[in-house]
Formats: C-alpha cells, structure tokens, sequence
C-alpha cells in the first residue's frame, strides 16, 4: 500500500465507526476530504473538536446544552406543565421538528434493558421524580419507541407516576400517515387498533 493511500484508509476507518456509515461512504468521505483544500479539512476538523468540547447535558432536563441549562428549559413559555420522556437528545430533536409541541422534556439517556444491565438506576429517573417535586407538572408524556425496551420502560415509568397524581400520558402509535395496511405488521396494526378514537 503507497503512502498516499494508507492515510485515506485510515481517515475512511475512522469515518466507518460513525452510525449509518457503511464502508463504501466512508471510503467516499476519505477521498472527498482527501480533495478538499488543507484550510477547509482544519475548518472541519476545529468544528467537530471544539463543539464536541462545547456540549454537555442540560442540568434539569439532560439534553444537549452550550451552557448549565439547554434553550429549552430556559424558555419560560414552555414550562406549561408539560414534561415529555424520551429516550435521548434525538428524540427531542424529531419533536421541536413539528414546531407544535410547547412543553418540556426530560431525556433518559437510554431504555431499561436487562440483558444489556440497565436498570432503572442507570436512567435519569431519579432527576424525573426530582422535577415532579420542584415544578409543577400536570401532565408527562410518554414518548419513548414502541420496541420492547421502550414500552418496558414506558409501563415502568407509568407505574412510577400513577400514585403521584400526576396525568401520565403515552404516544399513540400505528398506521403511519400514507402507510399500506396490506403491508402493515401485526404489533402496529395491534396498537392501531388498540389506540382508535371517535370519528
């Protein structure tokens, strides 16, 4: 292997370790910034190092923040009594994408999965319960994924909360807008079914 080559291996392995990253794209990736001018390859580089420094975990709800509290939880027109759940800092992302809810989150960092040791001590439950004490919260949704891990969790959490009087709430889940029923799996026609209102 030439010299010139070993280094794009190299970055190309690197680039392979990141999710949804397969081999080829990033064989891609390693040739594309192989080509680009050595100040822009800084430029990148300086933006991933520094911002990665940057971020950390907002104190109250745990997502990603530039400072103690995330742009969120600073915000005091969404403290409306709203606190959604859900598994990390992506999932509040797919939701701020709707531009519809107005309330708060609180971001777990995971879902309990035994046979991976995580317990509900491993998950910022605690911090939960902490902020149903301090804030006054009337409602919390439940927006964790509809796989086995997120409704262990999610009936976990609902369990949790129903003696503390407060309204515990899970996302519907089902058909998706524009789907085929003929194609539509079992466990989602089940929980569409399950999760029907009136007309």
């Amino acid at each position: 292997m030439s010299e010139q080559i070993e280094p794009i291996a190299t970055m190309a392995a690197e680039l392979n370790r990141l999710p949804g990253i397969g081999k080829k794209t990033a064989q891609r990736l390693a040739y594309f910034v192989a080509s680009m001018p050595l100040e822009d390859v800084r430029s990148l580089s300086v933006a991933l190092w520094e911002g990665r420094k940057a971020i950390r975990f907002c104190q109250t709800c745990g997502n990603y923040a530039a400072g103690e509290r995330c742009a969120i939880c600073e915000d005091a027109a969404r403290h409306n009594g709203q606190i959604c759940v859900v598994r990390d800092p992506r999932d509040v992302a797919a939701f701020e994408r709707m531009h519809t809810y107005g309330g708060l989150y609180h971001v777990l960092h995971g879902t309990l999965s035994p046979m991976d040791g995580i317990g509900p001590d491993q998950l910022r439950i605690r911090e939960l319960l902490s902020r149903l004490d301090s804030e006054r919260v009337r409602e919390v949704i439940l927006a964790t994924n509809p796989d086995v891990e997120g409704e262990a969790t999610a009936s976990y959490l609902a369990r949790l909360l129903k003696p503390l009087g407060v309204r515990c709430t899970r996302i519907a889940h089902g058909v998706p807008v524009g789907g085929d029923l003929e194609y539509t799996d079992e466990i989602t026609l089940q929980k569409a079914l399950e999760g029907r209102r009136e007309v």
